[in-house]
């Protein structure tokens, strides 16, 4: 099960936990409100998964590809590290199932405050479009992830700033929603 809390503002290695003592959990409703979705799959037969099917039907997940990011397994790995952690948003959803290692998405909440969402072998997250994150590898330094697309992949990244594109104006009146229904 995906574990998720608020992150302390200690600078040290990006790879450790960096709980907030005491720790201040946040469950998957809370993500949900955020607009995260989370599922867990069965990584092991990821290639007859008739759950993952359905998921790529029902989303119209049609491109896939799968990546290793490891230092003996991705080209530029340190550099690539480092771009995966700056801060930024997409115009679309990113979607990640992991198949196996372990890593942290961190997203902001509506106050703009950091959550890490600890990801393992069989977590599947999709992150909107327009919400601020990042990814960082954790201190096992590995992980092979399914990347999942509607239509032809764009990996383009907007580092924040970016709140000028409609689709984090849209993810903005989302958050707001959201609020006005917690009311």
């Amino acid at each position: 099960m995906v574990e998720a809390w608020y992150m302390d503002e200690s600078q040290e290695d990006q790879r450790t936990p960096h709980r907030q003592q005491p720790n201040r959990a946040v469950s998957l409703e809370q993500l949900r409100r955020l607009g995260v979705v989370y599922r867990r799959l069965d990584a092991d037969n990821y290639e007859t998964d008739p759950c993952l099917k359905e998921i790529r039907r029902a989303e119209n997940y049609s491109w896939m590809d799968i990546v290793t990011i490891h230092k003996d397994k991705l080209p530029n790995y340190e550099e690539k590290i480092k771009t995966f952690y700056e801060e930024h948003l997409h115009l679309d959803d990113e979607i990640r199932y992991i198949l196996e290692g372990s890593g942290y998405f961190d997203v902001r909440d509506k106050d703009d405050k950091w959550i890490r969402i600890s990801m393992e072998k069989g977590d599947m997250i999709t992150l909107p479009a327009g919400i601020y994150h990042r990814f960082t590898l954790d201190e096992n330094n590995y992980v092979k992830a399914m990347r999942l697309f509607v239509g032809e992949p764009v990996w383009t990244a907007y580092n924040r700033p970016a709140d000028d594109f409609p689709a984090r104006k849209h993810y903005m009146e989302f958050l707001a929603e959201e609020a006005h229904n917690d009311v």
